[in-house]
């Protein structure tokens, strides 16, 4: 889709790139409301038969597999049950153990930002009880990084409406810890981090990338990036993929 042209031009002339709206979200949503009740497992399968079935379309044994923030854990579910499937696995500002992102980032707003931020921020726990601590821990880290937080991407009402369908299979994603439940990834594995993401915080990808044990790893760390480094930064994003990742896991 012409919207994704920015994030993947330079991909697909070398890969057949789909962009997937998983349940519940985009195109997906618009043709196919779900009548099941969201869990995580339901996305595992979802993932699962998506890959399987563009496998099968497509006359291949393997492809690759790029997983972006809360779209990681379903990549690294992947990896970790069917790694027989993937050239290579490409977590991008991954969720690792994001309790802890979150408490280190909601320390160092209450320290960094004013009276007011303080005063909203006080009663905000990790993990997240509820639509509103979210809502004021990510308005003062958009805050914090400078962005426009009363966007219209970005409304306490739009938060709450969100929460409605996603808040408890979100949370759960979020009690997952890495360091515990995966500690080998049986396929070779390429971790991209923003060094300026306080979301999914760059120093946990990084102390989890020394600590994975994969066929094959590396970690590429933009320094000037944060959460959104694939938008921000496609050429490089995509050039990594094309001139490293490929020619050490495509299989001649």
């Amino acid at each position: 889709m012409q919207k994704f042209d920015k994030v993947s031009d330079k991909l697909q002339q070398h890969f057949v790139v789909v962009h997937w709206d998983q349940r519940e979200t985009g195109e997906t949503l618009k043709l196919n409301k779900t009548t099941q009740p969201l869990n995580l497992q339901l996305f595992y399968n979802d993932t699962h038969d998506l890959v399987d079935s563009l496998l099968k379309r497509f006359g291949k044994s393997k492809l690759y597999l790029i997983g972006y923030s809360w779209g990681s854990g379903l990549g690294f579910y992947l990896a970790d049950k069917f790694p027989e499937l993937l050239y290579a696995y490409l977590p991008v500002s991954p969720v690792i153990e994001q309790h802890r992102s979150d408490s280190i980032s909601l320390a160092m707003l209450r320290e960094q930002m004013g009276k007011n931020a303080r005063q909203e921020l006080a009663a905000v726990r990790i993990p997240f009880q509820n639509a509103d601590q979210l809502y004021y821990h990510r308005k003062w880290l958009l805050r914090h990084e400078g962005q426009k937080f009363v966007s219209l991407s970005f409304r306490k009402s739009f938060v709450e409406s969100w929460a409605a369908t996603w808040f408890d299979v979100w949370s759960r994603s979020n009690d997952v810890n890495l360091f515990q439940s995966l500690p080998v990834i049986k396929c070779p594995v390429y971790f991209f981090a923003g060094q300026k993401d306080y979301n999914t915080n760059a120093t946990i990808t990084t102390e989890y990338f020394n600590k994975v044990t994969a066929s094959k790893k590396d970690l590429f760390v933009f320094r000037d990036a944060g959460h959104g480094l694939p938008e921000t930064h496609p050429g490089e994003f995509q050039d990594i993929i094309i001139k490293v990742i490929l020619p050490q896991t495509l299989d001649h």
